[in-house]
């Protein structure tokens, strides 16, 4: 992670803006903000998660993964945030960014970081919580090396990924057959599809190492169990999108609610747990260990209000987003 502070803080800090706004072709709207906020939940203790980067939740047991030099192990929590065993991932990793399941029970690491962008290419590892068996399953972006920090794996097991950028300019990417994490291939890497993009701005939420650009960039995702409400964080803020038919990309098109994140000294994780609440967690960044937070109902909350209008935030699917 010493690399990873050393490249926020020479990150040029953007003017802020009292709002995230996303643009398509010229036709600019505004991310409706939920005045609700969240709790806390409980607060880890174990040295291991100091470096928190990915969250969650299957058959009802939490699951924890750091990040760049923490990510040879996944910790299982109990409802107090308390480790109850570590189990060691089995494979090789560079720096895993997030945590997602499927509803098979498989745990999925996102081995997507790449903060000075010389990857040749990355790799989702699936990983068994009951065997401790994982497979690493390579992919190759189609354009060059980019950071990531954001996977979204649809219902169907479509693997979304969101880069991260401190200027606001997150890309899209699928695999370019649309082949589910379950058919990914182990040898030659698959290749990647961009299909679209996000551009954010500023908004005035405090947290994060990197004031201004810090509220731009994409640190985690998540999709409700149900497959329906897609959540994009970055180090201040949650997107909440409505995804009624489940296609993730799709979703990313509309209009999203806004909730604040509660100063999170560097949040990265985030993740729905079976009652459609949001939990949300960060690295130390130095200091104590902090809480990881819920968001009660978020699912409901999407509902209330996301989804109401084209925001633009994604070319259509198939789009270079360019």
């Amino acid at each position: 992670m010493t690399s990873k502070r050393r490249t926020v803080r020479t990150v040029t800090t953007v003017a802020v803006a009292s709002a995230m706004t996303i643009a398509l072709g010229g036709l600019t709207a505004t991310a409706q903000a939920a005045t609700t906020s969240f709790d806390v939940l409980c607060t880890p203790t174990d040295p291991g998660l100091t470096e928190l980067s990915g969250l969650a939740v299957s058959d009802a047991r939490m699951y924890a993964i750091g990040d760049s030099g923490a990510d040879d192990q996944i910790a299982e929590l109990d409802t107090n945030c308390q480790v109850t065993r570590w189990m060691p991932v089995g494979a090789p990793t560079v720096d895993v960014e997030d945590l997602d399941s499927t509803a098979d029970g498989a745990l999925w690491l996102a081995d997507i970081g790449d903060n000075n962008k010389v990857r040749s290419s990355i790799s989702l590892i699936g990983f068994d919580p009951d065997t401790g068996t994982s497979t690493t399953h390579p992919l190759a972006y189609p354009d060059g090396a980019h950071d990531a920090e954001a996977l979204l794996i649809q219902n169907d097991g479509l693997p979304v990924i969101v880069t991260k950028d401190y200027f606001g300019a997150s890309y899209v990417y699928t695999p370019a057959d649309r082949t589910s994490v379950h058919n990914l291939g182990t040898s030659a890497p698959t290749p990647l599809s961009k299909v679209g993009h996000l551009q954010f701005t500023p908004t005035l939420t405090p947290g994060g190492p990197v004031t201004g650009a810090g509220t731009m960039a994409v640190t985690g995702g998540a999709v409700s169990k149900d497959g329906t409400v897609v959540a994009l964080r970055t180090y201040t803020d949650v997107y909440l999108y409505l995804a009624p038919d489940g296609d993730v990309v799709k979703a990313l098109t509309t209009r999203a609610i806004r909730v604040p994140l509660p100063n999170e000294p560097q949040g990265e994780a985030i993740t729905f747990n079976d009652d459609g609440d949001l939990i949300s967690g960060s690295e130390t960044r130095g200091g104590p260990m902090p809480p990881l937070r819920i968001l009660q109902g978020a699912t409901e909350i999407a509902q209330s209000g996301a989804g109401s209008g084209s925001l633009g935030s994604l070319g259509s699917t198939g789009s270079t987003g360019s």
